[in-house]
């Protein structure tokens, strides 16, 4: 099975070419291949390029749990990238096709850098989804293991629970965000956001990212937590969104449009053999 494997700010994802695939890898074979003891060792698998219908390509994005994801910010970013080095796009604007929508995305500054324009952030129940009445979720309660806090549910294609505290710890994401992924308010499950404000043009994000676990960075994580700064006029529209693994930069527009720019490095290719899914 060959691969490449990308990082974006200590994100990393493999990335399987389906042309050289036999058979798509199972979810077992995903756990696998992400484990990072037993396997290659990453936060997911990006299965592309596939053909699409209504964009230049299509992405299937998997959770190291095995679980697929609706869309990765992170992961479209590396995808982007991967295209760039095999010569499929160059530096015009193009399209990706994924669970959570399709979305444009431009390689910039020789592939250290893409851009990605991620979609509207909505903060509608039906739309994350979030149990209940129709409504938007802005401060809301919920509690876990006899904490209260106050969160507001944002989807960017996929389900985020971002909750403001005054100081944003790993600590406080590794003990509560296993626990609010998986709240009954979320049906689908949810990522989670403990965001801090540092001004209005910056804050700052500990990530628990759905299937995933604790991560470094998140692009969609980043544009839930600069969506909700900004409804709550905490923040402007541009925003630079500081995690463990360095920056993403993001813009809102008045309608909660969201453009992403952040890095993407490639780590290496290679190939694993069959004997690490025995």
């Amino acid at each position: 099975m060959i691969f490449s494997k990308y990082q974006a700010l200590g994100n990393s994802y493999l990335v399987l070419p389906v042309d050289r695939l036999g058979m798509p890898p199972s979810e077992s074979e995903i756990s696998r291949l992400c484990d990072r003891y037993f396997g290659v060792g990453s936060d997911g698998v990006l299965l592309g390029p596939l053909p699409s219908a209504v964009a230049t390509y299509k992405l299937r994005i998997f959770n190291p749990d095995g679980s697929e994801a609706e869309k990765s910010g992170n992961g479209l970013r590396i995808f982007c990238r991967y295209l760039w080095d095999q010569g499929l796009v160059g530096d015009q604007l193009f399209s990706i096709e994924t669970l959570g929508g399709v979305v444009a995305a431009q390689v910039l500054d020789s592939g250290l850098r893409v851009q990605i324009e991620m979609g509207n952030v909505s903060f509608l129940s039906t739309d994350i989804p979030i149990t209940g009445t129709l409504r938007e979720v802005i401060n809301e309660t919920i509690a876990v293991d006899g904490a209260e806090f106050q969160f507001c549910g944002a989807t960017v294609g996929n389900p985020h629970c971002v909750i403001p505290v005054a100081q944003a710890s790993e600590e406080m994401a590794r003990r509560y965000g296993p626990l609010l992924e998986c709240h009954s308010l979320f049906p689908n499950r949810t990522n989670v956001q403990f965001l801090q404000i540092i001004d209005r043009n910056n804050i700052r994000i500990e990530i628990w990212e759905r299937g995933a676990g604790y991560t470094y960075a998140s692009g969609s994580s980043s544009c839930a937590a600069a969506a909700v700064a900004y409804r709550l006029g905490l923040c402007d529209q541009h925003i630079a969104v500081h995690m463990r693994g360095g920056i993403i930069h993001i813009a809102l527009d008045k309608l909660f449009n969201a453009a992403m720019t952040g890095p993407v490095i490639k780590v290496c290719d290679g190939a694993v053999v069959p004997e690490c899914f025995s």
